[in-house]
């Protein structure tokens, strides 16, 4: 067995590779479920060798094994070719980097907002007139409130990540 591949992992190698797993969703390489679970099994990975299964069936673009510069400049590119083009973070890249506890909260509350909206809509269009729009109380407090704690918790991981 290779050596490097039992060194331990920092949270820079998994985020490289969480990155990696979101370049392969967005080129159709994986569903979102596996990206899911391998996104998991990625933040949960000790030492390089728990990595670099999640990458086998994969195309090489960068390097899990040992600190190579190039995969770093290639995560940084892409971010920097991103902002050039102008496109923002997607919601769902900022949820995914979440514990797990939130990521269930943002789903129930998601979940809860489309069953209100998809009753209000019948009830406004069995009746013939837009009613009040009462989703609204359900989606805005709780919504604002999950958002905050989840801004929270993502600086805080963030804050301790710059400290390492």
């Amino acid at each position: 067995m290779d050596e490097t591949q039992t060194m331990r992992a920092s949270d820079r190698d998994r985020q490289q590779v969480v990155d990696r797993l979101r370049g392969a969703v967005e080129d159709g390489r994986l569903t979102m479920d596996e990206y899911l679970q391998r996104m998991e099994l990625a933040y949960q990975a000790v030492i390089y060798q728990d990595l670099a299964p999640l990458l086998a069936d994969l195309p090489a673009t960068g390097s899990v094994q040992g600190h190579e510069p190039d995969a770093t400049r290639s995560v940084a590119a892409s971010r920097a070719a991103a902002a050039r083009a102008g496109r923002r973070p997607c919601l769902l890249g900022f949820v995914a980097g979440l514990p797990g506890v939130l990521r269930v909260a943002w789903a129930t509350w998601l979940t809860a907002v489309a069953i209100n909206i998809v009753v209000w809509g019948l009830v406004s269009g069995t009746t013939g007139h837009l009613i009040y729009p009462w989703p609204l109380w359900v989606a805005g407090p709780y919504g604002a409130a999950l958002l905050a704690i989840s801004a929270v918790v993502a600086g805080t991981r963030a804050q301790q990540r710059i400290g390492r």
